[in-house]
């Protein structure tokens, strides 16, 4: 494995380890071990542990999934690789001009 592809991979390795720890913070830390604390303040008219735990962690779920593809699309470009759709298309090109 070149040093490239290995940074790459550390690289990749890094943002996945961030975000789920970000996940497990917000799912498990606020939704269950900080719950009693979050009670006392109020969002939406609801406690805000019970509502981190039933709605809150859904949405930063889907927040984070945004941010990966967005740091993964940062990193492929920093190393100059193309997603896999971009890929395809040329690949077609190329077989349909031969």
């Amino acid at each position: 494995m070149s040093d490239s592809a290995q940074t790459y991979w550390k690289s990749n390795i890094k943002i996945v380890s961030v975000l789920l720890s970000i996940w497990f913070f917000i799912s498990f830390g606020c939704g269950i071990l900080f719950v009693d604390f979050l009670d006392q303040f109020r969002f939406g008219g609801f406690k805000l542990g019970f509502w981190i735990a039933q709605q809150g962690s859904i949405f930063v779920f889907v927040v984070l999934i945004y941010a990966y593809i967005y740091l993964m699309d940062k990193l492929d470009s920093e190393y100059n690789l193309q997603s896999t759709q971009q890929g395809n298309s040329t690949h077609k090109t190329e077989k349909e001009n031969n």
